[in-house]
C-alpha cells in the first residue's frame, strides 16, 4: 500500500479504533478517570479486554502510569476527561518528560466545532503541554487515529523516551468511518541516533588507556537502554570504579568492591570526592543535573570529559565536553567491549584511594541511639527482609534521599522515583503501577507523611484490584527537607513546614480497608516490620522517626561537590 493511501474496513466509530490501536500496540493496561468528554472511548472500554485501572484522581492515574513505564520499560497509557482531567495530569506529564518516562496520554476535548470558544471543561491542551511532551496531537480526522496513535507509541519509546498526548474531541470519539489512513510511520524529522561513532569510541579508549584516576558515573541512561551486564564487565575489566546518580542507582549493584554510592547533594563522601579527583570521567546517560554538579565551573574541573547520551541536546549544555558519544548506552558498551586496550596505566594506587575513603566515611548514622526511631535503621531493616529485591517507589523529601543511600539497590529498574521535577504525591501511585505491572515482586512505596496526604486516596483501588503494596510512611510530623533547609540556611526559621495536626494513618488505612499498623518504638521495629512484610496483601506502616533526623552527608546548593557537611 502507498503511504498516502487510504484502506477499507468495517464501519467503526474512533472509539473502536482507538482500542483497536491499541490492541495493536499490545497495552496491558490502562490508567484513567472518566467524564463527559471520553464518555464514548468509556463506553467502547466496557468491552475491551485491555484491564483498566479507575485511580481516584487522574494524578493518581498518571503516576501509577509512571510506575508502570518505570519498571516495564514501556510506555504507560492514561485516559482523562477534558479540562479539569486534564489539567490535573499536567504535574505527571512535566514529571515523565523530565525524567524521560514514556507515556501516551489521550486527553478528552469539546466537540471540534466548539474548540476555541470556551466550551463546557475546555482547556487548550496543545498549548498547555507543548514545553512538557515530546510531541502532541489534536485529532482532526477520524480516519487518522490509527496512524496517530502508532506514531504516539513510537515516539514516546525511542530515541530519549518521554510522554506523548494525544488530545481526541469527543465528537471524533461517535464519529464513524469504513477508511483509516495507512498507520505506517513516516517521520522524516525523527530519527534517533542510536548507534556510536566508531571514531569517538577510539577516542574514548585511548583516554582510558592514558588515564591515572578513570571513573564512571552511571545515570537513567543505563537503565533506560538495559546496559547494566555491559556496564559492570567494562568496569571489572579495567577496574574502574562507578558513582551513580539518583536515578541511575541499581544500574550497578550496590554491594560491589568498585561501587563508590550515589554523587551530588546528598551523596557519599567517597563518590564526590571520586568526582571531584578524577582525570577521566566517563558519563553514561547522566544529564549533569545541578543536584549531581551544583557549582559545574568546578565539577570534575581536572578531568577530561566523555559523555554518552541519547539526547544530543545533554551533551554539552552543563559541563564542556571532550569526548561527546550520541548514542544508546547498550550500543555504546557493545562497541566498547569488543575492544581490548594492549595496555593500561596502573590505578592501583586510585583503587586503594577510592575503597579508604569508602571504608572510612561510609553513609552512617547515630545507632546506638535508641529513644527513637532512626529512618535509616527502618529502610536498612527493609533492605533485609526484601533481600535487596523489592521495587522500590519514593515519594519526595528527606526519606527519599534515605532511600536513595540506604537501600540495597541490586538491578535495574528498581528504584522508582521522582529525580527531576521532585513530585510530591508520586510515591503511592507510582508503587501501585509497578505493582499492577509485575505483580508477584515485593513493591515498597516509602513516603513521608507530607506526601502520604497528597494522594494518599489511591489505597482506595488497593484492595479492588488485589495490589498487595507495602506503604511505609516515615512520619516526623513535619516537611523534613524544608524543614532541614530552615534549619540549615534559614535561621532554624521553621516557617509553615510543621503540622500542627495530622490524620490517624492507622485508621486511615484502615478507613481503606487495608491492613495498618502504627510503630512508634525501636524495640519493635523489627518484630513489626516483619509482620506487616510478611502478610500477604496491602499493609500501611506508620513508623514515627526521630523528627530532628537530618539527610547526611549535604552539599549546600551551590557548592562544589568536595565541599560536604556531616561526613565523619
Amino acid at each position: 500500500m502507498l503511504k498516502n493511501e487510504t484502506s477499507s474496513t468495517a464501519l467503526k466509530t474512533g472509539s473502536e479504533l482507538l482500542i483497536d490501536a491499541l490492541n495493536n500496540q499490545q497495552v496491558e493496561m490502562i490508567f484513567g478517570y472518566p467524564g463527559g468528554a471520553v464518555l464514548p472511548l468509556y463506553d467502547a472500554f466496557y468491552d475491551s479486554p485491555i484491564p483498566h485501572i479507575l485511580a481516584r484522581h487522574e494524578q493518581g492515574a498518571i503516576h501509577a502510569a509512571e510506575g508502570y513505564a518505570k519498571v516495564t520499560g514501556k510506555p504507560g497509557v492514561v485516559v482523562v476527561t477534558s479540562g479539569p482531567g486534564a489539567t490535573n495530569v499536567l504535574t505527571g506529564i512535566a514529571d515523565a518528560m523530565s525524567d524521560s518516562i514514556p507515556l501516551v496520554v489521550f486527553t478528552g476535548q469539546v466537540h471540534t466545532p466548539g474548540i476555541g470558544k470556551d466550551a463546557f471543561q475546555e482547556a487548550d491542551m496543545i498549548g498547555l503541554t507543548i514545553p512538557i511532551t515530546k510531541y502532541n496531537y489534536q485529532v482532526r480526522d477520524v480516519c487518522d487515529l490509527p496512524r496517530i496513535v502508532n506514531e504516539a507509541f513510537h515516539i514516546a519509546n525511542t530515541g530519549r523516551k518521554g510522554p506523548v498526548v494525544i488530545d481526541i474531541p469527543k465528537d471524533i470519539g461517535i464519529s464513524q468511518t469504513d477508511t483509516v489512513h495507512p498507520d505506517t510511520i513516516d517521520l522524516p524529522g525523527y530519527q534517533p541516533t542510536y548507534l556510536p561513532n566508531p571514531l569517538q569510541i577510539d577516542k574514548l579508549m585511548r583516554a582510558l588507556e592514558k588515564a591515572n584516576k578513570p571513573l564512571i558515573l552511571a545515570g537513567a541512561g543505563v537503565n533506560h537502554s538495559r546496559a547494566t551486564a555491559e556496564l559492570l564487565e567494562f568496569a571489572e575489566r579495567y577496574e574502574i570504579p562507578v558513582v551513580n546518580t539518583l536515578l541511575g542507582l541499581g544500574s550497578f549493584p550496590t554491594s560491589h568492591e568498585l561501587f563508590l554510592g550515589m554523587g551530588g547533594m546528598h551523596g557519599s563522601y567517597a563518590a564526590n570526592m571520586a568526582l571531584t579527583d578524577c582525570d577521566l570521567l566517563i558519563n553514561f546517560g547522566s544529564r549533569f543535573d545541578d543536584r549531581l554538579a551544583s557549582a559545574p565551573k568546578e565539577f570534575a574541573k581536572h578531568a577530561v570529559i566523555a559523555h554518552i547520551d541519547i539526547d544530543p541536546a545533554e551533551i554539552g549544555k552543563i559541563i564542556p565536553t571532550q569526548i561527546p558519544i550520541v548514542a544508546d548506552i547498550n550500543e555504546t558498551l557493545q562497541h566498547i567491549l569488543k575492544i581490548t586496550l594492549p595496555e593500561k596505566e596502573d590505578i592501583s594506587h586510585w583503587h586503594k584511594l577510592n575503597m579508604t575513603r569508602k571504608s572510612r566515611h561510609p553513609y552512617s548514622y547515630d545507632r546506638e541511639q535508641n529513644a527513637e526511631i532512626k529512618p535509616q535503621k527502618v529502610i536498612e531493616l527493609i533492605g533485609e527482609l526484601t533481600n535487596g529485591e523489592a521495587l522500590v517507589a519514593t515519594d519526595v523529601g528527606q526519606h527519599q534521599m534515605w532511600v536513595a543511600q540506604f537501600y540495597p539497590f541490586q538491578f535495574d529498574h528498581q528504584i522508582i522515583t521522582s529525580g527531576g521535577l521532585g513530585t510530591m504525591g508520586f510515591g503511592i501511585p507510582a508503587g501501585i503501577g509497578a505493582k499492577l505491572a509485575f505483580p508477584n515482586k515485593t513493591v515498597v512505596a516509602f513516603v513521608g507523611d507530607g506526601g502520604f496526604q497528597m494522594t494518599s486516596q489511591e489505597l482506595a483501588i488497593l484492595n479492588d484490584y488485589g495490589i498487595a503494596l507495602k506503604t511505609v510512611i516515615l512520619n516526623n510530623g513535619s516537611l523534613g527537607m524544608v524543614r532541614q533547609w530552615q534549619e540549615k540556611f534559614h535561621n532554624e526559621r521553621f516557617s509553615h513546614s510543621i503540622f500542627q495536626s495530622q490524620p490517624d494513618f492507622v485508621k486511615l488505612g484502615e478507613a481503606y480497608g487495608v491492613k495498618s499498623v502504627r510503630i512508634t518504638e525501636p524495640d519493635a521495629l523489627y518484630e513489626k516490620l516483619h509482620e506487616a512484610f510478611s502478610y500477604d496483601g496491602p499493609v500501611v506502616i506508620d513508623v514515627h522517626i526521630a523528627k530532628d533526623e537530618l539527610v547526611l552527608p549535604m552539599v549546600p546548593s551551590g557548592k562544589p561537590n568536595h565541599q560536604m557537611e556531616g561526613v565523619e
